[in-house]
């Protein structure tokens, strides 16, 4: 279902009656430490994705963003309390519970401590410092097709490499996990495909155009939107729906990174709100507060619309063909060609934009976003929020 231009200008007149303003004219809304606690309840679309994708009860549904919202409010408190000790947190879905992992090292008062905070402490060998420094020094390796990307499992209190199937016994694939595993904590583990990226040739009745690749737009900002950056580089003009100008990519990267941001004028303007495609109703966006691995999450994209899962990893380098890209999170939503740069929302708070994974909506699979909050602070922009 296509939006049209009237329904866009009833919402931003709805917008300014509320004290914001759209496009961008509106007013920062979000800042260093975002919160949900005044999140509003979640709507009937989501909570219906919800029980679909998950298989829970309405009430379940409910019960478990409630828990994800404090889990969120909860985790930097919960990492401040742990100091030098932190080795990492997560949602837990069966015990709807912040989980944190503290050294084995560390004195009885930090456990305490994080405990008064409201979360459940586990003991662990590694810090999350020495973890990330074992997934940076990773990072400097030049891997092999046959590695699909490498990241941190707070759960497992590893660094998990992942090999495509089949490939484990690849000399290059062997020589790459032997010179990992002599960094740190390593744990290899076999997936089912290769990432590649979710752009598509063009076809109609979609978001965005760029050239002859079509892709999906992440979250308003203020004077534009962010995108990934594969789908296009710094300059190339970008098309609308109907074929219309928006703007131009003023800033791209990609690999390394992949994030991007397009200027929006010429008539057209910014709402903060990510489509429902007529599957649910559009959610409007309230702030960008991270959400811990382990919480729900759901994907919004122009080929497959809307799609929940869950948030498997955080700073995992993902090695496409085109390169390696850095500080991505995984999910087990699905998604397919054209759903690239589209929007991943928990609740109401935005996540990141879509990069790529591997399988589809039919038979399921995996995808990686990057970061709302590092897109953000990459360029200077500031979130379009409601």
């Amino acid at each position: 279902m296509r939006r049209s231009r009237l329904k866009y200008a009833g919402l931003a007149a709805l917008l300014l009656f509320g004290g914001l303003t759209a496009g961008g004219t509106g007013q920062a809304a979000a800042d260093d430490s975002p919160t949900t606690a005044d999140a509003a309840p979640a709507s009937a679309g989501l909570l219906q994705a919800m029980q679909r994708d998950f298989g829970l009860s309405k009430e379940q549904a409910e019960t478990r963003l409630a828990a994800e919202r404090t889990a969120m409010d909860l985790t930097p408190r919960a990492r401040k309390a742990a100091g030098s000790a932190y080795g990492g947190s997560w949602f837990d879905p069966k015990s709807e519970r912040l989980t944190v992992a503290v050294t084995s090292d560390a004195p009885a008062t930090t456990a305490r401590e994080v405990r008064a905070t409201g979360a459940t402490v586990r003991t662990v060998t590694h810090s999350a410092r020495e973890l990330d420094a074992t997934k940076a020094r990773i990072d400097r390796l030049s891997a092999p097709s046959g590695v699909s990307g490498w990241h941190v499992d707070p759960v497992a209190n590893t660094v998990v490499v992942n090999v495509v199937d089949g490939k484990r016994a690849d000399n290059d694939v062997r020589g790459f996990v032997s010179r990992a595993r002599a960094t740190g904590p390593v744990t290899v583990e076999t997936v089912p495909a290769a990432p590649r990226t979710f752009a598509a040739g063009t076809v109609g009745g979609d978001p965005y155009y760029t050239g002859n690749v079509r892709c999906s737009i992440g979250f308003s900002v203020r004077g534009g939107f962010i995108t990934a950056g594969h789908c296009g580089q710094a300059g190339a003009g970008v098309r609308g729906w109907d074929g219309s100008y928006i703007g131009n990519f003023q800033g791209s990267s990609f690999p390394d990174n992949d994030y991007a941001w397009v200027n929006v004028g010429s008539g057209w303007w910014t709402v903060p709100v990510v489509l429902g495609w007529g599957t649910i109703p559009d959610q409007l966006v309230r702030g960008s507060a991270e959400a811990p691995v382990g919480t729900s999450i759901c994907r919004s994209g122009s080929t497959t619309h809307w799609h929940c899962g869950a948030v498997l990893a955080k700073n995992e380098t993902v090695n496409y063909s085109q390169g390696a890209v850095h500080q991505m999170t995984k999910t087990s939503v699905c998604a397919e060609p054209g759903d690239s740069g589209g929007s991943f929302i928990s609740g109401d708070q935005a996540q990141g934009v879509t990069s790529g994974g591997w399988g589809n909506c039919s038979g399921g699979g995996e995808t990686w976003f990057q970061p709302v909050n590092e897109i953000l602070g990459r360029y200077g922009l500031t979130l379009h929020t409601a």
